[in-house]
């Protein structure tokens, strides 16, 4: 039952988190920019446009610009995440492969890292002001929800080590639907538990940002308003 229990939890969660991502990702792109908005000083040639979306999602540039403590936290954390996902990727491979072999001993530091990320930020919202003042419940909740998965992923390796091959039996037999018992340890099932909280309310939350900066029209835009003509969106010249 435990077993059926968390298969079925996560095959929600799945999806959840891909079907609540496109249907946001179709909003966004469909959504009406009447106006020529981007920041300036901006590119004026489309491969300009990626260039600077690719120096804005992999360095986060205007936040750099903005305030240097929250962009060391902000990248340290992401960079720090993306290092541990792909660690990750050992559950979901057989045989590994060999770059997430390679990666291993990173991103089992960079979850200090992550973890060091997320308490700079979380306290920044505790102690400014002008960010406490718009920081709500659902905010605290999704850092409490970031910090918890990687505190359990630590105490399953420093205080009460986990089955790993059991774990990716579980998790193996899950992409192949051939369900394998997971292993009944307290910590292992809080912090699956976790994630796959993450995974249901991700469509729903402020972590929409992740694809959201894409369709930024103050990012995605060219300043060519003198060589060509903006129009808003196709519905907008159906006159919809």
């Amino acid at each position: 039952m435990l077993t059926a229990g968390y298969a079925l939890l996560f095959y929600a969660a799945t999806a959840l988190l891909l079907g609540g991502l496109a249907h946001k990702v179709r909003q966004y792109a469909r959504a009406p920019v009447p106006l020529k908005i981007p920041i300036m000083p901006a590119p004026t040639t489309k491969s300009g446009v990626v260039w600077r979306m690719a120096r804005e999602v992999a360095l986060f540039e205007s936040l750099f610009k903005s305030c240097k403590w929250t962009w060391l936290f902000g990248w340290m954390f992401h960079a720090a995440l993306l290092l541990v996902v792909l660690r990750h990727l050992r559950y979901f491979t057989e045989p590994v492969w060999g770059w997430v072999v390679l990666l291993q001993p990173f991103g089992l530091y960079a979850g200090f890292a992550m973890l060091a990320g997320l308490g700079g930020l979380w306290l920044r919202r505790l102690a400014v002001e002008r960010v406490r003042y718009i920081t709500g419940p659902s905010d605290h909740l999704m850092l409490a929800l970031l910090a918890g998965i990687a505190v359990t992923g630590f105490a399953m390796r420093y205080v009460a080590r986990t089955d790993i091959t059991a774990l990716k039996a579980f998790v193996l037999g899950l992409i192949y639907f051939d369900w394998q018992p997971i292993p009944a340890e307290p910590l292992l099932l809080l912090h699956l538990g976790l994630v796959a909280a993450l995974m249901i309310v991700f469509p729903f939350s402020k972590l929409l940002h992740a694809p959201g900066v894409f369709f930024s029209p103050a990012r995605n835009q060219a300043d060519d308003t003198r060589t060509r003509r903006h129009l808003a969106s196709r519905l907008e010249r159906a006159g919809r």
